[in-house]
């Protein structure tokens, strides 16, 4: 009788650990298709890349000049850039 009882806990505590391993497993095998689908995107694209360099550029020298002045650049008219 212990040794039913035994294994029918056994059962109980690995049947979790087997549900999760089955949902890591199914989720594991997607990764190849979601990185290739990631290359495929238009943002990979060398034009673009390009584009959005020169915005970070245009936004990190507005943060600069803000940090090196005293002046409120957010109170400043619209069409601030130099």
């Amino acid at each position: 009788m212990a040794a039913a009882r035994w294994a029918l806990a056994l059962a109980r505590g690995a049947a979790p650990v087997a549900l999760g391993l089955f949902f890591w497993v199914a989720m594991a095998g997607g990764e190849q298709h979601r990185l290739d689908s990631l290359k495929a995107l238009p943002e990979a694209n060398s034009q673009v890349l390009a584009e959005r360099r020169r915005h970070n550029e245009l936004i990190m020298a507005a943060l600069r000049e803000a940090a090196e002045t005293d002046e409120n650049v957010a109170r400043r008219p619209v069409p601030w850039r130099k």
